[in-house]
């Protein structure tokens, strides 16, 4: 679902620009709240593995591929404000090195990958968990329907602004009759993928997914005839970090060899939103990328002429760039937060 140059108008871009501005300016204030000793490593890796499994296009219907958001996978993983974060980096990375969604469009593609799906998913996620049985199942059915949910949310984002700033003069009916069809085609391999990979995290550190925090009842005590809550069992720190540094290096691997390798046997067929633009006439006035003569345009590696290895080398590098840049945004917002919680300061503010 990224949008190219030329598809929305430029006012309509500028005020998109405008909203994805301030919503990241939000979630970069509460990120700091996200991102504690678990968190932090771990939302890096989220950004990264997100780029590497976007690399790999599935079919959904005749002629038509769908690949990951990640709103709703980062949302449950690491928060939703880091999610927005998370998603956004993805999208640059994209946009700069790939040429992958128009660079005038970048407040369009956060808006409605980053904001919008994030937004969506968390919300409902949050309602089921709330309904469901306290188990660590319940999480991956609410992340399942979650992320169902989130992609055609997406599209009809996508349809409003189309509707309010497209440049060519179409039927919007039958543009969001479109989007939405496919798009909730796209929205089931979505869910699968998000169930699969916080199925498989809670599975070895629950404690690692945001979402997942508060799953167990504290133990209640009995005290002079009240219930109370009992007192946290000492931590592990020893175990917990070779644990965490596991789970971490796991993904990173896995990360690479999706992108390294997995990716050059993905659909080739057009995603949902090309398929559509296409088919309804909304690509007409598409404008040339920027970044179209870049090294990494249209992931492959420029002067390589095996096509495997070219593809493989730009996903790698496109991993690395993007665990390296997420890592280092979410560091620092960790070191504010603890800057801003350190002794001295809550000494002065008492």
């Amino acid at each position: 679902m990224h949008v190219p140059d030329g598809f929305i108008n430029a006012p309509v871009s500028a005020a998109a620009g405008v909203v994805a501005a301030g919503a990241v300016a939000v979630s970069l204030r509460g990120a700091r709240r996200e991102l504690d000793e678990r968190t932090a490593p771990l939302a890096g890796l989220v950004a990264a593995f997100i780029f590497a499994v976007q690399m790999l296009n599935f079919p959904v219907a005749a002629g038509t591929s769908g690949h990951l958001l990640g709103g709703a996978l980062a949302a449950i993983l690491v928060g939703p404000f880091t999610g927005v974060l998370c998603v956004s980096v993805v999208l640059l990375m994209q946009g700069v090195l790939f040429a992958d969604g128009g660079l005038t469009a970048l407040g369009v593609n956060i808006t409605d990958m980053a904001i919008t799906t994030t937004l969506v998913a968390y919300l409902v996620f949050r309602g089921l968990v709330k309904v469901l049985p306290r188990k660590r199942r319940s999480i991956t059915v609410a992340s399942f329907v979650a992320a169902l949910l989130s992609v055609p949310a997406a599209a009809v984002v996508f349809t409003l602004i189309y509707a309010i700033g497209g440049t060519t003069d179409v039927s919007i009916g039958k543009v969001a009759t479109a989007m939405v069809g496919v798009h909730v085609l796209i929205g089931i391999g979505e869910a699968v993928i998000t169930a699969l990979t916080v199925g498989a995290v809670v599975a070895v550190r629950p404690d690692l997914v945001y979402g997942a925090r508060g799953l167990n009842r504290p133990l209640k005590l009995r005290v002079a005839g009240e219930l109370v809550d009992a007192p946290d069992a000492a931590p592990a720190p020893v175990a917990a970090r070779g644990s965490h540094r596991k789970v971490w290096i796991t993904g990173l691997v896995t990360s690479l060899v999706l992108a390294g390798f997995v990716s050059f046997y993905a659909s080739a067929d057009p995603d949902g939103l090309e398929k559509v633009a296409h088919d309804k006439g909304i690509d007409e006035k598409t404008e040339k990328h920027a970044s179209d003569g870049s090294p990494l345009a249209g992931y492959g590696v420029k002067d390589v002429g095996d096509a495997r290895l070219s593809g493989g080398l730009a996903g790698v590098i496109g991993v690395g760039v993007t665990v390296v840049a997420g890592s280092g945004i979410f560091w620092v917002l960790r070191r504010r937060r603890t800057a801003d919680t350190s002794p001295s300061q809550i000494t002065e503010t008492l």
